[in-house]
């Protein structure tokens, strides 16, 4: 039992206990365990070392089927309370997942007691607000949105080069959802989440629905929006750099290809979006017009900047 909680620390792509972005708890499973106990390191221990990986070049994304249910009924409120826009989910997904676990990703998917209190009334700040670890947003239907991985080369957080989960230079066995599970058990989307678009009916060429809500109260939409001649594809603004990387001590080397996030940059006016990902817009929610994310089809898809003040915890430090 032993070898196989420190095999589940050591492959799992997203670190556990690393993250201070919601107050999750593991509900009990059927059988009335809790499925946290057998991730969670050793009292006092802390999380395990990061993965020393070297690979610095893409690979084939290699997504799972989602032919399976999940084990726990999806569960989502989401309701206005005075100045607030509060969330409560267990993070169980309305749509099939894929095998977890697996052998890229050794985690059960377990229901979580998650609650967000948002700002009804968010405010665009001057400057935007990155982050490497942490929660950009829900769902609507209350799956969390963390788009990036704890994988960084040589397991060095400081280096700067910071693995793209969406890269496929790291196997993390993410599902056709490109999603994968927390080792406390959270499933959660690193990209565009096909099965809740589907459930949204969403629909190339039309008006994205409404996805979810970022941490900081601004709403999220998929790829499509209103544009100046209408309805349209909104394009990231980032691209590669061109070149090649730096291949000093502890630097990776090789093209700048999409394997780490360093690799990109924001180019002003390259495509339509901002360097958070969104823009001020009118939706059919939003008549009147309001700043909006939107998913992409190229980096960074999911956002990884907040334009807005995000709430307390979104950012793990």
């Amino acid at each position: 039992m032993k070898k196989l909680i420190v095999l589940a620390l050591l492959m799992a792509g997203c670190q556990p206990n690393m993250r201070g972005d919601i107050d999750s708890k593991p509900l009990p499973d059927a059988d009335g365990q809790t499925h946290e106990v057998q991730h969670r390191p050793p009292p006092g221990k802390g999380p395990p070392p990061a993965r020393k990986h070297t690979e610095n070049s893409k690979g084939k994304l290699e997504l799972l089927k989602a032919d399976q249910e999940a084990r726990f009924k999806n569960a989502v409120k989401i309701e206005v309370k005075g100045k607030q826009r509060v969330i409560t989910c267990n993070s169980i997904p309305d749509h099939k997942v894929g095998r977890f676990p697996n052998k890229d990703n050794p985690n059960s998917i377990s229901e979580q007691d998650i609650t967000w209190k948002l700002p009804l009334d968010p405010k665009q700040n001057d400057k935007a607000t990155p982050f490497d670890l942490g929660t950009f947003g829900v769902g609507t239907n209350g799956v969390i949105f963390d788009p990036q991985a704890a994988e960084w080369y040589m397991g060095e957080r400081d280096s700067g080069w910071q693995y793209d989960a969406l890269g496929g230079a790291i196997a993390l066995g993410l599902d056709e959802n490109h999603a994968h599970v927390q080792p406390n058990g959270l499933y959660h989307y690193h990209g565009l989440p096909d099965g809740l678009l589907k459930n949204l009916e969403f629909t190339k060429g039309k008006h994205s629905p409404l996805v979810g809500y970022a941490l900081d109260g601004f709403p999220i939409y998929a790829l499509y929006g209103n544009g100046e001649d209408g309805v349209q594809e909104f394009k990231s603004s980032y691209r590669l750099k061109k070149g090649k990387r730096p291949a000093g001590k502890g630097e990776p080397g090789g093209e700048y290809d999409g394997t780490f996030l360093a690799d990109y940059e924001y180019a002003k006016d390259h495509g339509d979006l901002d360097e958070c990902n969104g823009k001020f817009v009118k939706t059919p929610e939003f008549p009147d017009g309001t700043y909006a994310y939107f998913l992409t089809k190229d980096f960074p898809v999911v956002p990884r900047s907040f334009r807005g003040t995000p709430v307390e915890g979104a950012i793990k430090k």
